[in-house]
């Protein structure tokens, strides 16, 4: 288990076990690939992220990973892998959230990408992140270079 601080200095715990926060988390944050590159999507407030979301009332956290890239992107999940989850105490309450690792079989352009202005491909994504506005407060913690570090030993 890791333990550090977000963007907005609240107390994060991340662990790549199997569901050691909750089983049935109430939002899912998932980071895709698709032909080599790396799928994002650009916020309309927040900016440049990877696709996630809440769990709605009915579905998984798997259907709603699913369900959540193709809104934000358009993209239709080939494979979807968990790879960890993590806490957060905010100001707004704890949020838990499963990080998944997505491989995209498919990019379709849509009429609507709901708060969002839609799919974005990377190459390689820039260094210094945490610094650079483009991006959003969620790319911008430990969560995402831990969990790209597992990816990779994994593939």
């Amino acid at each position: 288990m890791k333990t550090f601080y977000d963007f907005y200095q609240n107390p994060v715990q991340l662990s790549f076990d199997d569901h050691p926060f909750s089983k049935d988390p109430k939002h899912v944050w998932i980071i895709c690939r698709y032909k080599g590159q790396w799928l994002l999507t650009k916020h309309k407030d927040r900016g440049l992220e990877f696709p996630g979301g809440k769990v709605e009332s009915g579905e998984t956290a798997e259907e709603a990973a699913i369900r959540e890239v193709k809104e934000e992107t358009g993209a239709d999940v080939e494979e979807l892998r968990y790879i960890g989850q993590y806490h957060v105490e905010g100001k707004g309450g704890t949020v838990i959230k499963n990080v998944y690792f997505a491989e995209i079989a498919e990019l379709v352009e849509q009429d609507h990408y709901f708060e969002t202005d839609g799919p974005v491909l990377f190459s390689h994504l820039p260094k210094g992140l945490a610094n650079n506005n483009r991006f959003s407060f969620m790319m911008k913690d430990e969560v995402l270079p831990l969990c790209m570090e597992r990816i990779e030993q994994h593939n």
